[in-house]
């Protein structure tokens, strides 16, 4: 019987965490004038982002984590649900990891556009 109810327990917290990986729509979903879908397939979604110089995209999640791999200069601070914020500067060229996420928004403070790619695999 306990294992019975620790199973049951340990599928709602799975599902509750899904749930809350879903509290603001996908990147692509919430902002397509900044994020466009532009290969997809049963294992990988590949996403381009453009963020014009001085925008603040619209707050979205990561539903999925993914790599990021930056085609220009770039430094974007990130405006977290809660309140807080972080700066991310990344170079041309440069890949680096990103983690599932439920809600934030990403502002580009650079003083030219930025460019780069995310890859999600499924």
């Amino acid at each position: 019987m306990a294992r019975y109810v620790l199973l049951g327990l340990s599928a709602f917290l799975v599902s509750v965490g899904a749930a809350a990986a879903q509290s603001a729509p996908p990147s692509y979903e919430a902002d397509p004038t900044v994020y466009k879908v532009i290969f997809e397939d049963q294992n990988f979604r590949v996403i381009s982002a453009t963020w014009k110089k001085g925008v603040t995209d619209k707050q979205h999640s990561h539903p999925l984590a993914f790599v990021t791999y930056a085609l220009d200069d770039c430094t974007v601070k990130v405006h977290n649900s809660d309140g807080t914020t972080r700066e991310l500067k990344a170079k041309a060229g440069e890949a680096r990891t990103g983690p599932m996420t439920t809600s934030h928004a990403a502002e580009n403070v650079t003083d030219a556009d930025c460019h780069g790619l995310l890859i999600e695999r499924k």
